[in-house]
C-alpha cells in the first residue's frame, strides 16, 4: 500500500514517542485520519465531543507528563474551536502540537466552503506554524514542529490541504532546480537541563547574604526541585510563597510556606511581600505585579530556565538563567545559615492563625452548604497522590485555600489564560496518562456546562475520573468582580430551575449524586471516590459566599460598600454569609 502524507505524519509522530491524539474528525482531515488508522496499534485516537476539549486534553496531558500533547481538528470551524485550549498551552509554557486540515490547494482563495486560512489565524499562537504544500516537506517539517514545541515549551501548528494529505509521500509535483530537502534525522529534544553560570550564582549569593528579610516566591518551574527549595529556604530562614500553578512545589502544611499570593492567596503572603527587603523568585515570572514588593523596596534574585523572563516584573540585581534544581543545588553551599530567624518565625505564627481561620470556614453546619466545606470534604477523602484539576472562577479560590498539597498530590488549572472549562478535559487527559492515579476535576456549574458532553468521553474510554461540581447556579467570579468594582450584580445568576448535572452523569452510565444537605456530603464524596469508574457529585452551595481576597484593601471595601448602597439584589444573603464567616473565624 502506497504511503500517503497522512500516514507519513502518523509514522513520524510514533517515532517521536507520541502515542495519543485527542481530536474530532471531519472531512477536512480525512487523509490525516486515514494515516492515524493505519497506525492505530501504536497511536490511539481519543474521540471528543468538542475540539476545545481536545486542545485542553492535550494541554492537561502535557502539563502533567512533560511530554508532547497532540490534538487534531478539521478545517475552518473545527480548527477555530481549538484556539482557546491552545492559548492555554502557550501562556502556561507547555508543549502541544495542533494538526488541522485545509481545503484543497486548487480552491484556496476562491471563497470555498469553510475556507479559513489557518496558517494566518495561528500566527500569534504558534511558534512553528506552517501549511504543508508539498509531500517532499515530510517528515522534516514534522520534526521541526515537534522540536519547536518541546524545546520552546509552546504550541506548534501544521495544517494540511486535503489533496496533500492523501498524496503519495514520495511524490514531487514540482520541478526543482536543486535536490529536494532530505528527510530530517530523528533526534531527541531531551537536552540536558540548563546549568547555571558560576558568576551568576556568585552574584545571587551575595545579594541573598545581604538580605535581612528574604521571601522566596516559587512557581511551577520548580516543580521538580522540592527538596532544593526547602533546603535553601531553611538555610536563608525565608518563608516560601507559591504561585497558584506552583501550588504543588512544596506541601501546604510545611512550616516554611505561607501559601499562595494574589487575590486567591493568603494574608500572610501578601503582608510578607510588603515587608521583605529581598525577593528570591524561582521558576516563576509571577504576572500580577501589584502583589510584588513595590519597585525599589526589595532587591531581586531570579532563577528561570527561560532567559527572556528574567527581570520581566521587577528590576533584577541577580538574574540566573538555569534549571531551578541545578541552580539551587549549586547555590546552597554558597549560603551561610541565617542566624536571625525572627522574620520567618513571625510569618509562621501568622500562617498558623490563617490555617485556623480557613479551617473554621469549612463549617458542616451551614446550610446552604459552604463551598469551603465542599472542598474540605474532597481534600479529606482524596488520596495522598491525587491529582486535582480546577476551572477558573470562585472555585479556584476554594481549591487554592482548601486543597492541601501533601505527599505526591498535584494541582493543575489554567494559569495565565485563566480560561473557563479546562477542569473536565484536563482530568480526562491526565487520567489517560496516569490510569492508576486518582484524578479529580473540581469545577463550577458554569465551566462544566460549557464542555459537559465530554464527560461521556471519559465513560466511553473507561477513564475513572471523579468530577465535583461546585454549583452556585451563577458565574460567581464575574458576579463578585462586578460588586468589588462598585456595580450592582447584573445578568450573572441563572434563572430557575437549577441544573442537576448528576442526572447527566447517570444518563451516561456513570455514578451521579445530587447533594443539597450538608449531612449527605462527606458520604457522597467518599462513595464517588471509591466508585470503580467515572463519577460525579453535583453539590448545591451557597451562592452568596464571596471569595474574599487574603487581605481586603481600602478601595475594594469602598467599592463593595458603594455597590450595596446602589442596591444589591441579594445583599441580605451576602451580608449574612460574610457575617457568618467572620463569626466562624473569631470562634476558631
Amino acid at each position: 500500500m502506497t504511503e500517503i502524507v497522512g500516514e507519513s505524519l502518523a509514522r513520524r509522530l510514533v517515532e517521536w514517542g507520541v502515542d495519543t491524539i485527542f481530536g474530532l474528525p471531519g472531512d477536512g482531515i480525512n487523509g490525516l485520519m486515514e494515516g492515524f488508522r493505519r497506525h492505530r496499534k501504536e497511536l490511539r485516537f481519543i474521540l471528543v465531543h468538542h475540539e476545545e476539549a481536545a486542545a485542553f486534553m492535550a494541554t492537561g496531558y502535557a502539563k502533567a507528563t512533560g511530554r508532547l500533547g497532540v490534538c487534531a481538528a478539521t478545517s475552518g470551524p473545527g480548527a477555530i474551536h481549538l484556539l482557546n485550549g491552545l492559548y492555554d498551552a502557550k501562556l502556561d509554557h507547555v508543549p502541544v502540537l495542533a494538526l488541522t486540515g485545509m481545503q484543497e490547494t486548487a480552491v484556496l482563495g476562491t471563497h470555498y466552503q469553510q475556507e479559513v486560512h489557518l496558517d494566518r489565524l495561528y500566527q500569534d499562537l504558534a511558534a512553528y506554524n506552517l501549511m504543508v504544500t508539498n509531500p517532499q516537506q515530510m517528515p522534516g517539517v514534522v520534526d521541526l514542529a515537534v522540536r519547536n514545541a518541546l524545546t520552546r515549551r509552546t504550541v506548534s501548528h501544521l495544517t494540511f490541504p486535503n489533496d496533500i494529505q492523501v498524496a503519495p509521500a514520495s511524490e514531487d509535483p514540482y520541478r526543482h532546480v536543486g535536490p529536494g530537502t532530505p528527510p530530517s534525522s530523528l533526534t531527541t529534544c531531551s537536552d540536558p537541563p540548563l546549568r547555571p553560570v558560576e558568576e551568576d550564582l556568585t552574584r545571587a549569593a551575595e545579594v541573598l547574604r545581604q538580605g535581612k528579610k528574604i521571601a522566596m516566591l516559587v512557581g511551577v518551574g520548580a516543580r521538580h526541585a522540592r527538596e532544593e527549595v526547602l533546603a535553601v529556604a531553611d538555610r536563608l530562614a525565608s518563608p516560601i510563597v507559591k504561585s497558584l500553578p506552583g501550588k504543588f512545589v512544596v506541601p501546604d502544611d510545611h512550616p516554611l510556606t505561607t501559601g499562595g499570593l494574589g487575590l486567591l492567596g493568603t494574608a500572610p503572603s501578601e503582608e510578607l511581600m510588603e515587608e521583605c527587603d529581598t525577593l528570591f523568585m524561582v521558576g516563576t515570572s509571577f504576572p500580577y505585579g501589584t502583589f510584588l514588593p513595590p519597585e525599589g523596596h526589595a532587591r531581586v534574585v531570579q532563577i528561570d530556565v527561560d532567559p527572556t523572563l528574567l527581570g520581566i516584573r521587577r528590576p533584577t540585581q541577580a538574574p540566573v538563567a538555569a534549571d531551578a534544581k541545578l541552580a539551587l543545588q549549586a547555590l546552597l553551599p554558597m549560603l551561610e545559615p541565617a542566624k536571625d530567624r525572627s522574620f520567618l518565625e513571625k510569618y509562621q505564627r501568622k500562617m498558623d492563625t490563617w490555617r485556623k481561620d480557613m479551617k473554621a470556614l469549612q463549617d458542616p453546619s451551614r446550610d446552604p452548604i459552604a463551598p469551603q466545606y465542599l472542598m474540605g470534604c474532597v481534600d479529606e477523602a482524596a488520596s495522598d497522590d491525587a491529582v486535582l484539576t480546577c476551572d477558573s472562577g470562585t472555585i479556584a479560590t476554594w481549591a487554592a485555600r482548601h486543597w492541601t498539597i501533601r505527599g505526591g498530590r498535584e494541582f493543575y488549572l489554567s494559569g495565565n489564560l485563566a480560561t473557563m472549562a479546562p477542569g473536565l478535559p484536563y482530568a480526562i487527559g491526565i487520567q489517560h496518562a496516569f490510569p492508576g492515579r486518582q484524578v479529580i476535576a473540581f469545577v463550577g456549574d458554569g465551566g462544566f456546562a460549557m464542555l459537559m458532553a465530554d464527560f461521556l468521553t471519559a465513560v466511553r474510554h473507561d477513564l475513572p475520573i471523579k468530577v465535583v461540581v461546585n454549583n452556585n447556579n451563577s458565574y460567581g467570579q464575574i458576579l463578585w468582580e462586578q460588586i468589588i468594582l462598585g456595580y450592582p450584580e447584573y445578568a450573572v445568576r441563572h434563572r430557575q430551575p437549577e441544573a442537576d448535572f448528576s442526572a447527566w452523569a447517570r444518563a451516561c452510565g456513570a455514578y451521579g449524586a445530587k447533594i443539597k444537605d450538608p449531612k449527605d456530603l462527606p458520604g457522597a464524596i467518599r462513595e464517588a471516590l471509591a466508585h470503580d469508574g467515572p463519577a460525579l457529585v453535583d453539590c448545591d452551595v451557597n451562592p452568596n459566599e464571596p471569595p474574599m481576597p487574603g487581605k481586603v484593601k481600602y478601595e475594594q471595601a469602598k467599592h463593595f460598600t458603594e455597590a450595596f448602597l446602589r442596591g444589591q439584589p441579594h445583599r441580605a444573603g451576602v451580608l449574612a454569609t460574610v457575617a457568618r464567616d467572620k463569626i466562624n473565624e473569631l470562634l476558631s
